[in-house]
């Protein structure tokens, strides 16, 4: 900078914030954020997969369990992560950025939960979380209703199902959970999950984690993010049979006090994020650090749809558990797959990565279905392709045909409020020719650290403004 060598933008003085814990200049009240896109360029080149943010979020509820450091290394600085810091610090814990990514948390002996952040709190679905980790803090306690995506009706019933077999007793009131903690006991306890919901078997084992007895739950998650806790709790000491299975066996400890360091594996949906961009814009580009196997049913798909990709050889995380591979993505010729194209729990295609494939289908020559069976109205948001030149119908709020192949021309758009449609939209804008705006770019930056620099690097050509 001194040289003249840098631009001091916007976006270098946010990241000096973020970097220093400070405020460095203030410029009126907050501006909202856009990304101008010069679209039709191929790409070319290699770039990383990131850590999870959905691993990242429940490492950061789960470090209240542990009075020793946990020191949470490579972990994505994205706003929801930012989110969930606030909230943590409000009542009592201390976090430290020791660089640029790597996070040391030291928590209190007693959290003040009174002092929670609510804003941060309602901006954030994974406040949710703090349910399990929090169960017998204390006696009574209120948690702000979580906020996030705005994806439809998505109760918390679950959740509250799931941590009953606990004793916990929540009720709704006025915007807050009203939360009852039962007494600590040392009781065994079986319980089968009527959801088989990510967040929701994160919540019961980070319960389970911390109590004596033996629990069992049934019909669990064995995603990604539910995995990589169970490697951070196993760290801890906690004794947890069935990882990557539908049936956890967790026999918990009252007193957890480890120091410990963790590095969450990368990010499936970013994975997909990056391979989306270099099959809509018809490139070769290698796609780095690939998680596996959360991976498979997609690259499938996509090979079933004409898609020729390069995978390379497996390699070992960070975390020393999850399989890594490279993903090389080559010009191809693509057409709509026979079948519908719609998620599954794991080990099925990701639900967070269903809305990539509306993209891809807009390359490819036919009509594809994709239903979103789970959420409400997230599959209205895919339309909005529509603006970009997809020919995208919907059939009901659920389920969208997609007829390729399209030619993609620039607009200017505003950000659905869902994190996934919107970057649908920024890949899209990738291969329209032309200068497209997509504008208040905040959802993205709650799931994705850096995205369009990280595209730059590959050759797409994005700049940050605001009005």
């Amino acid at each position: 900078m001194e040289q003249g060598k840098q631009n001091l933008s916007l976006r270098m003085i946010e990241r000096l914030e973020a970097i220093f814990g400070r405020s460095i200049v203030k410029v009126g009240k907050p501006q909202m954020t856009h990304l101008r896109v010069e679209g039709g360029r191929t790409l070319s080149g290699e770039v990383d997969v990131n850590s999870s943010k959905n691993a990242g979020v429940a490492l950061l509820c789960a470090s209240l369990i542990n009075r020793g450091t946990t020191t949470l290394r490579r972990l994505a600085r994205i706003e929801e992560v930012n989110r969930i810091v606030e909230v943590l610090t409000s009542i009592g814990m201390e976090c430290t950025w020791l660089n640029g990514s790597d996070l040391r948390l030291r928590r209190p002996d007693a959290l003040d939960l009174e002092s929670m952040d609510v804003d941060a709190a309602r901006r954030t679905r994974s406040v949710i979380m703090l349910l399990g980790p929090l169960l017998d803090e204390t006696s009574e306690y209120l948690l702000p209703y979580a906020g996030g995506c705005d994806l439809g009706t998505r109760t918390v019933e679950p959740h509250m199902q799931a941590l009953r077999q606990f004793g916990l007793e929540v009720e709704a009131k006025s915007g807050f959970y009203s939360v009852t903690a039962p007494p600590a006991d040392g009781h065994d306890r079986s319980f089968v999950l009527t959801e088989r919901g990510d967040t929701v078997t994160e919540n019961a084992i980070m319960a389970a984690a911390h109590r004596e007895g033996t629990t069992i739950i049934r019909n669990a998650s064995p995603n990604y993010m539910v995995q990589d806790l169970c490697f951070y709790l196993q760290g801890l000491g906690v004794d947890i049979d069935g990882v990557g299975t539908t049936t956890l066996k967790i026999t918990g400890r009252s007193a957890i006090d480890v120091d410990i360091e963790y590095f969450p594996s990368e990010d499936p949906i970013e994975a997909m994020s990056l391979i989306t961009a270099g099959i809509v814009t018809n490139s070769e580009v290698t796609i780095r650090r690939v998680p596996i196997e959360f991976m498979e049913i997609e690259l499938a798909t996509l090979e079933q749809m004409g898609q020729n990709l390069e995978i390379s050889g497996e390699y070992m995380a960070r975390n020393g558990r999850t399989r890594l591979v490279d993903v090389t993505t080559k010009p191809s010729e693509l057409r709509a797959p026979q079948d519908k194209i719609h998620p599954m729990p794991f080990p099925g295609l990701n639900i967070d990565n269903l809305p990539f494939f509306a993209v891809i289908a807009g390359n490819a020559e036919g009509q594809t279905m994709i239903h979103d069976w789970v959420y409400e109205n997230r599959a209205i948001y895919l339309t909005e392709l529509n603006k970009l030149g997809a020919q995208v119908q919907l059939l009901d709020p659920h389920r969208i045909y997609v007829n390729g192949p399209t030619k993609w021309r620039a607009a200017e758009i505003g950000c659905p409020p869902a994190l996934r449609p919107a970057a649908c939209l920024l890949l899209a804008m990738l291969a329209a020719r032309g200068t497209s705006e997509l504008r208040n770019i905040y959802v993205i930056e709650r799931g994705y650290e850096d995205l369009a620099e990280r595209l730059n690097t590959i050759g797409a050509k994005i700049e940050y403004f605001q009005d």
